[in-house]
């Protein structure tokens, strides 16, 4: 019986083969989460970037998260670890280089930022969704980096998405409107 939390098509694969077929198939993006607290929410950014096929996901921040909640789907995605800010700069430099027009576009709900279902995609972009962090959102240091800052609208009563849910309507967002 299978045990890897993977779909019915790669079962029979070895894990260096489903990673090949991944890596050849991953969508034109990068998610970066702010980690500067170790927030446990960041393994569903991870599940989302899986799941959405991110080109990679930048660990901004500490290295540690839980893992459990990533359901595996850590295995099969490519990391990056930026401990400080200046290697973070450093992460840019190189996506500017691999895939010439980068955009990096801050998920957040600070006054300026503009409604993500507005928001016109270009296909020819290699897009970096920043997330930040429960109760804290992005770092300033971040917000300063972004081209655009999107936020999700919102109907109730609640000022924010957890950032797990949030992540996931953005990697949707650009999916749907770039691949």
């Amino acid at each position: 019986m299978e045990t890897r939390n993977i779909i019915d098509y790669f079962h029979y694969w070895t894990h260096e083969a489903i990673i090949a077929d991944l890596d050849a198939k991953r969508n034109n993006f990068t998610v970066l989460c702010s980690n500067l607290y170790n927030d446990f929410n960041i393994a569903t950014v991870i599940r989302n970037s899986n799941a959405f096929l991110a080109k990679q996901v930048i660990l901004y921040g500490s290295k540690q998260y839980d893992r459990r909640g990533t359901v595996g789907t850590h295995h099969y995605t490519n990391f990056i670890h930026a401990k400080t800010f200046t290697e973070l700069d450093e992460r840019m430099k190189i996506l500017r280089q691999t895939y010439g027009t980068v955009k990096i576009i801050g998920i957040d709900n600070v006054p300026s930022a503009t409604a993500i279902d507005t928001f016109e995609w270009n296909t020819n972009t290699h897009y970096v969704l920043a997330f930040g962090q429960e109760q804290v959102g992005l770092p300033t240091e971040i917000l300063d980096i972004c081209d655009h800052i999107l936020y999700i609208k919102q109907y109730g009563t609640v000022r924010s998405l957890n950032v797990g849910t949030a992540s996931g309507i953005a990697m949707y967002a650009l999916a749907s409107n770039v691949f």
